[in-house]
């Protein structure tokens, strides 16, 4: 009976051991920190994924697809309108691998591969120069008010006047990956979603990240803000972003759909150098060029941390890089500290004009380093 006692006495310390050697962070306060944002009515729901030195140590939802209570409740399967971060992920991603396969030339001039984007002071305009959002093009326009098709749409932004001298301001601008996306069409033969999938999201096992998803996922959507001015008379996309709409859904510079599980696959891959699960995506060289800190205040298709007031916070290194959707999502990776926070929310249901989150950026991630330190 004694050596009983003292063999369960045994293996009682071993599982205490075994629980505080492989116990993580406490993220009590971050719980907290999402819990006031849906209370506040930063977003109705939210899923959020936490990255460490390899590993996922944080994946929790909360809140619910609406601010009605008899809609579901978020849950880290919940699948969000992703917006701009299509510009990176996707994008960005493929044209990394055609870069270094000698598909794609990023110091060639855009009219390389569109003949008609050469005019009116564009003629020299370079693929870096659109990834860097230093092209001298617009930052926006609502085509939809001129714009009845895909090809008036490109044929609008090949034909239109520069905003600045390129090259010599830096301003965000979707119409530079509009036209991205057009030219890796072109390239390919492949449509965007195509390549995507091919290349990225099938390899990947990213089954809930798509362009157009079916309407019968739509119970597993979280809306976003309601469209009131589609006057088109084929059906809208359910897309937030009225150009992606009328589109057809895909575009260069949002359409994507997807979750915070398939998100980690794309975020790992990239801070692992382009290796995910045994399987080589990009080289780490083409990664380290993209995602190199220099000068410029952006990095090829991805942003980089501005100190003093970026969306990162306070606490992320200088040599973090990231990006931001406008439906309040987000993506940024600190690879001095080995950190990935991934954020997918719905803020704009059920209106555009709630802008909340811009001071709940800093203070999640400031809270996510804190948890970590503790």
């Amino acid at each position: 009976m004694r050596l009983l006692r003292i063999h369960l006495f045994a293996c009682l310390l071993a599982v205490v051991s075994l629980t505080t050697a492989t116990a993580g962070p406490n993220f009590r306060r971050l719980d907290a920190v999402m819990q006031e944002a849906v209370n506040d009515g930063v977003f109705p729901g939210a899923s959020l994924a936490v990255i460490y030195k390899g590993q996922t140590v944080y994946h929790q939802a909360f809140g619910s697809l609406t601010y009605n209570l008899k809609d579901p409740v978020a849950d880290t399967t919940t699948i969000y309108d992703a917006a701009s971060l299509t510009k990176p992920i996707v994008t960005t991603s493929i044209i990394m691998q055609l870069v270094e396969r000698d598909s794609l030339d990023l110091h060639a001039p855009v009219a390389k591969y569109l003949p008609n984007f050469a005019c009116n002071g564009k003629e020299k305009i370079t693929i870096e120069q659109l990834m860097r959002h230093n092209s001298g093009l617009r930052a926006h326009t609502f085509f939809a008010e001129t714009c009845r098709t895909p090809n008036e749409v490109f044929q609008a932004i090949e034909q239109d006047s520069l905003a600045y001298k390129p090259g010599t301001e830096t301003k965000y601008s979707d119409l530079g990956f509009i036209l991205l996306g057009r030219i890796i069409e072109k390239v390919t033969g492949q449509s965007l979603p195509a390549n995507f999938h091919a290349r990225f999201s099938g390899p990947l096992g990213m089954k809930s990240t798509m362009f157009n998803p079916p309407r019968q996922l739509q119970p597993y959507i979280a809306p976003t803000a309601p469209d009131t001015t589609w006057t088109l008379p084929r059906s809208r996309p359910l897309v937030n972003d009225q150009n992606a709409a009328l589109l057809g859904g895909a575009a260069g510079h949002a359409g994507l759909f997807t979750t915070t599980g398939d998100l980690m696959k794309m975020v790992k891959m990239l801070m692992a150098g382009g290796k995910y699960n045994g399987h080589r995506y990009i080289q780490a060289k083409t990664v380290r060029m993209f995602l190199k800190k220099t000068d410029a205040p952006r990095a090829l298709g991805w942003d980089i941390i501005t100190p003093g007031k970026s969306s990162a916070g306070s606490r992320f290194s200088e040599k973090s890089w990231g990006h931001l959707g406008y439906t309040g999502t987000s993506i940024w990776v600190d690879p001095k500290r080995d950190l990935a926070v991934i954020l997918l929310s719905n803020r704009v249901w059920p209106t555009e004009e709630n802008k909340k989150i811009r001071k709940f950026r800093p203070l999640l991630h400031d809270t996510v380093v804190e948890c970590l330190n503790d």
